[in-house]
């Protein structure tokens, strides 16, 4: 007991630790699926391949949320932060076709207030389940050192597995295949140092400032949580022949889309057949920043990119209609050393 009091004394609370655990204990379990083999608060998580692959290979991908955390500690918010955290991670390895397993959390924080943790992990474990993985395990360092008392960071890294001959690396994309784009929810998790800097330092805006054409408050559109596309496209991309997939995040259109281009091919993009959503152009017009330091920075209201056979685009966009998305065909792969013209 002696060792706990001065530990406390120290700045960290042993006992909130073990709070912050017993709250999160339900949305941890609702995660779980056939294949995990270990229980929360195992010193590792244990989880099986599913059957049926002869080659698997495992995929992997790690991110945190950046400064998009700030809008929470300005909201108060913290239960979708965590959806953020998972999408990140989870929609990078899907780009290489692998189907999510499972995620680890980490969390480092001034002082463990067990409520707002549990808070963290409920988000985290709703992106597990739209993204179908488990939460198998994770990590709450308090470090009142390190962080102020009501400051926080999240990080994660997901994990899955792909057969060896299905995985999807670009390599084979050819002239004349059709770019589709999936719409992004906002956002997402990327450039807010710059939303940051002009909207509430430039400009002295404030996040509980309601703005008619974001349809509610400011904090509240650029809280909105990254979408995950694991479940709109998994069983679509073997039956569709799909040779690339971009998740479009930092450095937008222009740093994003040319990752999965080949040498000596370029992404033609039509961006007049993007619906920019209306927090793009808020930000466009409150700053007046041009086209293209927008595309370079935002994903301007497409969250994924996959590069197909022309011959099997209308087939996969009527797949995706199928399932309640709202596909949009963005251009084509042309000849050209430039990667990408928008």
């Amino acid at each position: 007991m002696a060792q706990t009091d001065a530990y406390k004394a120290a700045g960290v609370d042993v006992e909130a630790g073990y709070e912050s655990v017993k709250l999160m204990k339900a949305d941890v379990q609702r995660t779980f699926n056939q294949y995990v083999l270990s229980h929360l608060g195992g010193f590792g998580g244990l989880i099986e391949l599913p059957e049926g692959y002869k080659k698997p290979v495992l995929v992997s991908g790690t991110d945190g949320v950046g400064t998009k955390l700030m809008i929470a500690f300005m909201m108060d918010k913290h239960d979708t932060i965590g959806i953020d955290a998972v999408a990140m991670c989870v929609n990078d390895i899907l780009c290489q076709g692998a189907k999510p397993l499972f995620f680890l959390d980490y969390i480092a924080c001034g002082k463990n207030y067990p409520e707002k943790i549990a808070q963290i992990v409920s988000g985290v474990a709703e992106g597990c389940v739209q993204g179908g993985m488990a939460l198998i395990g994770g990590e709450t360092a308090e470090m009142p050192d390190m962080y102020s008392l009501d400051d926080y960071d999240l990080a994660g890294f997901a994990v899955g597995v792909v057969e060896k001959d299905e995985i999807i690396t670009g390599q084979s994309i050819a002239e004349g295949d059709v770019l589709v784009g999936l719409p992004s929810s906002g956002v997402h998790s990327n450039g807010f140092s710059l939303v940051r800097k002009l909207l509430f330092k430039d400009l002295k805006m404030d996040v509980h400032t309601k703005v008619d054409e974001l349809g509610g408050t400011l904090g509240e559109a650029l809280l909105t949580p990254t979408r995950i596309y694991v479940k709109a496209v998994e069983d679509l991309l073997a039956p569709y022949g799909v040779k690339g997939m971009s998740h479009v995040t930092g450095g937008g259109f222009y740093e994003n889309i040319p990752r999965m281009i080949p040498e000596g091919l370029c992404a033609k993009v039509d961006t007049a057949a993007i619906d920019t959503l209306p927090i793009f152009k808020f930000i466009q017009e409150s700053g007046n920043i041009t086209d293209e330091a927008m595309y370079s920075t935002f994903n301007m209201g497409i969250g994924l990119v996959s590069a197909l056979p022309a011959d099997q685009a209308d087939g996969f966009v009527q797949a995706l209609k199928d399932k309640g998305e709202k596909p949009v065909v963005l251009g084509e792969v042309v000849r050209g050393d430039e990667k990408i013209i928008l």
